[in-house]
């Protein structure tokens, strides 16, 4: 059962109007948070979210199941009944204390930092290159006029790694260059 707080972060952010996927990120925080206490282990970082994206389906959280490709089709038929049964059905206690005893053996690593990042990563090299982006920004407008975006040949958008300090020029002392792209007609 997911604590009082995740709960009520996720719903902040469901009123927010925030992603599926951001509100289910509290419950994967929470389990995370779990396994560094000691309550119980996880066998790989995979799991530690599985498990958090589980909690999240059954709180409610209205994810969509994962693709076939992705998952086991087994994983994939649970997805669906959680997200179906969401917060109505009651688990059962006896299975609830099995699987924590089981859980409970299982190591602590899956939480490290370096577990954590090797999974963002692997993660991240199965994403496409290209990435969509929303960004609003009420100065700035693709219409014409003083703050359109369209001015000469174009303008260009340049990432950095880091906060441009607002001091030095050009680039603000703000580390390497992540991505840059130019916006045309």
């Amino acid at each position: 059962m997911p604590e009082r707080q995740t709960l009520e972060r996720a719903r902040r952010d469901a009123r927010e109007g925030k992603a599926p996927s951001t509100q289910a990120g509290e419950f994967v925080r929470e389990e995370m948070e779990h396994i560094r206490e000691g309550k119980h282990g996880a066998r790989s970082t995979k799991q530690a979210i599985a498990i958090g994206l589980s909690k999240a389906g059954r709180a409610g959280v209205k994810l969509a199941a994962p693709k076939g490709a992705q998952v086991s089709p087994r994983t994939c038929t649970q997805a669906k009944r959680d997200l179906r049964r969401g917060s109505s059905a009651k688990p059962s206690a006896k299975r609830s204390r099995a699987t924590l005893h089981a859980l409970k053996k299982e190591g602590r690593s899956a939480a490290s930092h370096r577990a954590l990042a090797t999974q963002a990563k692997r993660a991240a090299r199965k994403r496409s290159a290209s990435a969509k982006t929303t960004v609003v920004n009420p100065r700035v407008t693709l219409m014409t006029g003083g703050n359109s975006v369209f001015v000469g040949d174009g303008t260009a958008l340049v990432i950095h790694a880091q906060a441009d300090d607002m001091k030095s020029d050009p680039a603000g002392n703000a580390g390497d260059r992540i991505a840059c792209g130019l916006i045309v007609k």
